[in-house]
């Protein structure tokens, strides 16, 4: 199996498949900003990354969306899409979960619209309505970028001077201002790792910061969650389209379980080693049996 890996070739990520296929398959690294595509022979797909034509690729496994202009987001999801409906290769996971995922407020509105509990959101355009959502939201919200992930470019905001000067930084920047409500919670939250009908879950952990990502220094450990947790994680994923998902839930101090976010590009490194799981070789199983079914 040829697996084309969107990713860099310097990443944890890319080592840890071809450590997992060993002699079996052949993983490629693909860089997004290497892409290009042709439309000149009609039978053709016509996409390449450097010397690495994709319609060689029997699997593309997605690991990032790194940030772009507007047209390098819009071509890059063009031409995934353009592959997926010639299905010259099976893709995990498809451009409309990344699409749905990446994307805070559609997956946000999926996840409210399909009766999951989520903090109370709202989004806006104007410093005026943001202030509003402030002061609504109980002046105490989490101000988050509407792409990004692990943490970057998240704030906790609690006082009405500072939201103003936030909210007029971002408005400045013609961005979208998201809010949330803050949970307070006890310092953990729960990563899921859904792929296909399996699942792996492990409690993240920090002790001085409410953000509890891995990359900011919180510790994993093995986490036995309820059965009903498990359909909760399940119907995440699926609300956005993803067969290969990190669901993030947060565990209340009200006794209420909040489901934080869906990730289609997640990371395995820290749950792998945690439950010493080897993640890798699951995924490298279940692309061989989609492309083989």
């Amino acid at each position: 199996m040829q697996v084309a890996f969107l990713g860099s070739s310097d990443s944890w990520y890319f080592k840890d498949l071809i450590r997992a296929t060993g002699a079996r398959h052949t993983v490629h690294s693909i860089a997004f900003g290497r892409l290009s595509a042709s439309l000149i022979e009609s039978k053709q797909c016509g996409v390449a990354s450097d010397d690495f034509d994709l319609c060689r690729a029997d699997a593309i496994l997605m690991r990032t969306m790194p940030p772009g202009s507007l047209e390098q987001v819009v071509f890059r999801m063009d031409v995934l899409g353009r592959l997926a409906k010639q299905q010259r290769a099976y893709i995990l996971n498809s451009p409309r979960a990344i699409e749905a995922a990446v994307d805070k407020y559609l997956s946000s509105a999926k996840l409210h619209e399909a009766g999951l509990l989520t903090p109370k959101t709202i989004v806006c355009q104007t410093v005026e309505d943001a202030m509003l959502g402030f002061n609504s939201l109980g002046g105490d919200v989490v101000v988050k970028p509407l792409f990004g992930s692990e943490g970057r470019g998240i704030t906790r905001v609690t006082d009405e001077n500072i939201a103003l000067r936030v909210f007029k930084t971002l408005a400045q920047l013609n961005a979208v201002i998201y809010l949330q409500t803050f949970v307070e919670h006890e310092g953990y939250d729960i990563r899921c790792l859904v792929l296909g009908k399996h699942i792996w879950v492990i409690r993240r952990r920090h002790p001085t910061d409410w953000r509890t990502n891995v990359s900011r220094g919180a510790t994993a450990e093995p986490f036995d969650i309820e059965d009903r947790l498990v359909e909760v994680a399940h119907k995440a994923a699926k609300c956005v389209g993803a067969e290969f998902a990190g669901v993030d839930i947060l565990p209340g101090r009200d006794g209420q379980n909040y489901v934080l976010e869906v990730n289609a590009v997640p990371g395995w490194k820290a749950l792998s080693r945690a439950l010493q799981v080897d993640i890798a070789a699951h995924l490298l199983e279940y692309l061989d049996m989609q492309v083989n079914r």
